[in-house]
């Protein structure tokens, strides 16, 4: 194992990349001992769901990127479905005709914990209480709060407060700041549940109706009733050729077909590397592609984690969980040391393909991709950020099919966002000309203009790819907390 010049880390045999070193870490434990890659991004995720309280949790949803060796790539969809009681009149009657980012009407029922049993049971080789052990261990004796973790705390301190069980849980009227010490031994207990009699912990019994009680007292609608009734479900990816290589993404409720629909308007385009015109181009491939999602599917937003793992057999998985937004619903639930997810607010109004209605999945921006080369394995990877993570995918399978950049030179690189069909922000470092060439095209500056309290989010990116001589190259993102491993 070694780290080249960019900090790509190149291994051997396996590779992680994960959004902060302890998952990392439970993720590497778990290959080492002899666990498949889903065992290991498991163990990752319920770490991340413990250090990234903000992003993830057991309240929100998970879908997974699967390419088993010898077989068939596939995808897992762990997302939850609306209320049973969700009406199109209760949403109608609201502003809009939308359901607001973190009203009562937005609490779907979470997709993680039966994701996780799911995909263990299908391909896992570890005892599966073994997996949350570090998760456990984690939540009980506390971890030391990392750098950008503390600094979304911050920034959404308002949801926090704004909910008597959120405010228990996240330190409401003492956020920690970076570097502090923070535990949940009420999450702690609930995965120790989980460990010992899998996901019937949570969706049934006392765990069930600590959810519904507090989606009650918020005026949320989510019941026992929905919980017992989730279940996830297996999938096969959509596919798109991108300079030689072939990008698979997950098929709708989410916005992958998007990022497919921006790659189909740019292959065969001489795409030279970093000129604005070539960087205009992909901005409204990207632009296009969105919004046909929008028309097939919904409109997007909201924020994730990330996980892309190679195993010493060549089994890849890209596994990302969410609550959606910062804190979910903002909804939380003390006896469990969890907030509910606000999916809902991904239904456009009644009446359109993506409408609200009782046990339907929402639009959903969790998108873990993989690309293939030669019909083989290439790379596992994804991008967190909401509406970021499309145009994240774009930007990054470009740099790496078209400009030929290693992994984390390709998730180095500035990148821009679109926050609206006309209007686009450009992080710092963009190169020389580039603003010119989009203003000159009609794209107004967004910057500033971002829902991450009124900040431009470029999101967080995880990635591991193989390399021509066979060996493993994994890069994890700088704008967040995380690390690559590997041996």
């Amino acid at each position: 194992m070694f780290t080249a010049p960019d900090g790509t880390l190149a291994a051997d045999r396996m590779a992680v990349a994960a959004g902060h070193p302890l998952a990392a870490d439970a993720a590497m434990a778990m290959l080492e001992a002899g666990g498949s890659a889903i065992d290991a991004a498991i163990a990752a995720d319920a770490v991340m769901g413990v250090v990234e309280p903000m992003a993830t949790g057991l309240g929100g949803d998970l879908s997974a990127m699967i390419l088993p060796p010898g077989a068939a790539p596939m995808t897992y969809n762990g997302t939850g479905r609306a209320p049973a009681l969700l009406s199109e009149a209760m949403v109608a009657a609201l502003p809009g005709r939308r359901i607001p980012e973190r009203h009562p009407l937005s609490v779907t029922v979470p997709g993680a914990v039966q994701g996780w049993a799911d995909l263990h049971a299908r391909f896992g080789r570890l005892d599966f209480a073994g997996l949350l052990a570090p998760a456990i261990r984690i939540a009980r004796e506390g971890f030391a709060v990392g750098p950008v973790c503390a600094r979304e705390w911050v920034l959404f301190g308002d949801v926090v407060r704004g909910d008597p069980g959120s405010r228990a849980i996240y330190r409401g009227d003492a956020i920690p700041a970076a570097g502090a010490h923070f535990a949940n031994p009420s999450l702690a207990g609930l995965l120790e549940r989980i460990a010992a009699e899998g996901p019937a912990a949570f969706y049934r019994g006392a765990s069930a109706a600590a959810m519904a009680a507090a989606a009650a007292r918020a005026g949320a609608l989510l019941a026992e009733g929905d919980l017992e009734a989730h279940e996830g479900n297996f999938d096969v990816p959509l596919r798109q050729a991108f300079h030689g290589l072939e990008i698979l993404e997950c098929p709708p409720n989410t916005h992958g077909l998007g990022v497919l629909d921006a790659l189909r308007r740019l292959e065969g385009e001489a795409l030279p590397m970093d000129e604005p015109q070539t960087v205009l181009k992909i901005v409204e491939a990207t632009r296009d592609g969105m919004k046909e999602a929008r028309r097939v599917v919904a409109d997007p937003s909201g924020n994730t984690v990330c996980t892309a793992i190679i195993d010493g057999d060549g089994f890849a998985v890209t596994m990302m969980s969410s609550i959606f937004k910062r804190f979910g619903s903002g909804i939380g639930v003390p006896e469990l040391g969890i907030c509910l997810q606000n999916r809902g607010h991904g239904f456009a109004e009644p009446g359109h393909v993506n409408g609200p209605a009782p046990g339907k999945r929402p639009y959903h921006t969790v998108i873990p991709a993989a690309a293939l080369k030669d019909g083989r394995t290439h790379a596992v990877f994804g991008v967190v950020g909401g509406l970021m993570q499309p145009q994240g995918h774009v930007q990054l399978v470009t740099r790496i099919a078209a400009w030929g950049q290693d992994v984390q030179e390709s998730i180095d690189a500035p990148r821009w966002r679109l926050e609206r069909d006309d209007a686009i922000a450009l992080e710092a470092g963009t190169a020389p000309g580039i603003a010119g060439a989009l203003a000159a095209a009609g794209f107004a500056d967004a910057t500033g203009a971002g829902d991450m309290a009124g900040r431009n989010d470029f999101g967080g990116a995880q990635m591991v790819m193989r390399a021509a001589d066979g060996t493993l190259r994994a890069g994890s993102d700088r704008r967040k907390d995380g690390t690559a491993r590997g041996r």
